[in-house]
């Protein structure tokens, strides 16, 4: 049986921000209901532990957050958010204590408020003040800053990261100031179960782009797979537009899908280093993954 180590979950595709580096979704603006959310863990149980409660929208927003989290743990899986952090005080109090939390992941670069220093600092407090208490829950914290460039940073936004950090730096008492650096695939631990990641910033790919390349290799339906908020499979949480439909769990199972031609193709494909999908060619973010694998 195929085992993914990610299988991504989007809960909804709605949003309470309009970042920049992330286009809305042109889909039906939705949360998914409980009978949808079960069905998937009951269809992919046996194929994946860890769930993400993300591809496109704020997962924080949904209004059963809670119970969605009580059926993941029901049903032994281990949840990993992905959020702008910015309702993080309206759900705390809600998701601390269910054992199905394994991670939660701040996108701090979702930050894009202008009006000064008092906002930030808000922001940021909310943020740690929740991840403090979290690692006491055994509960992995991630602090994303994923907007670094390499030669055409603005002073803004390196000013605004610097803050960050700075306030980072002073909650957790750090003896050393956290360098602003691309270290693909890895962290800067601050504590147990608390980490810093740095990332060069990455485009949705899209259809409308000049295609990157048509080699290369990528971990969709490999090491991940997404499913969006409608029952629809798709290979990775990069087609948040649902391109590449591969089937929906509504009428489909999840064995049927991932067996199905067109899955065992891409699969197939990634294998060989060649690129068939369209969108897949026109993805940057695979760039990072340089060697092909079986």
């Amino acid at each position: 049986m195929k085992k993914f180590k990610k299988t991504y979950i989007e809960i909804t595709n709605i949003c309470n921000l309009s970042c920049s580096f992330c286009p809305p979704t042109k889909r039906l603006s939705q949360y998914m209901d409980i009978d949808t959310f079960t069905n998937i863990l009951e269809q992919i149980k046996g194929y994946s532990k860890h769930l993400y409660f993300h591809v496109k929208g704020e997962p924080l927003l949904h209004p059963q957050l809670e119970k969605l989290l009580q059926i993941s743990y029901e049903k032994e899986f281990y949840v990993n958010i992905t959020t702008n952090g910015t309702l993080i005080n309206l759900v705390k109090d809600k998701i601390l204590e269910i054992p199905s939390l394994r991670q939660v992941n701040f996108s701090l670069h979702s930050f894009e408020d202008e009006k000064g220093s008092e906002k930030m600092l808000e922001y940021m407090n909310s943020i740690i003040s929740f991840s403090k208490d979290a690692i006491k829950n055994n509960i992995i914290i991630s602090l994303r800053l994923w907007n670094l460039q390499k030669d055409n940073a603005t002073n803004t936004q390196k000013k605004k990261n610097r803050q960050m950090l700075e306030i980072i730096e002073k909650e957790f008492n750090l003896d050393f100031q956290i360098e602003e650096k691309v270290e693909p695939g890895k962290g800067i631990k601050i504590e147990e179960r608390l980490y810093i990641n740095q990332e060069s910033q990455f485009n949705w790919p899209d259809l409308q782009i000049q295609e990157i390349s048509s080699k290369g290799f990528c971990h969709g339906l490999r090491n991940q797979i997404a499913i969006l908020v409608d029952g629809t499979v798709v290979p990775c949480c990069l087609d948040g537009e649902g391109i590449m439909d591969l089937g929906n769990l509504k009428n489909s199972s999840f064995k049927e899908i991932i067996e199905s031609k067109k899955a065992t193709d891409i699969y197939n494909s990634f294998s060989n280093g060649e690129v068939i999908e369209a969108l897949c060619r026109k993805c940057g973010y695979r760039l990072r993954f340089s060697q092909v694998k079986s």
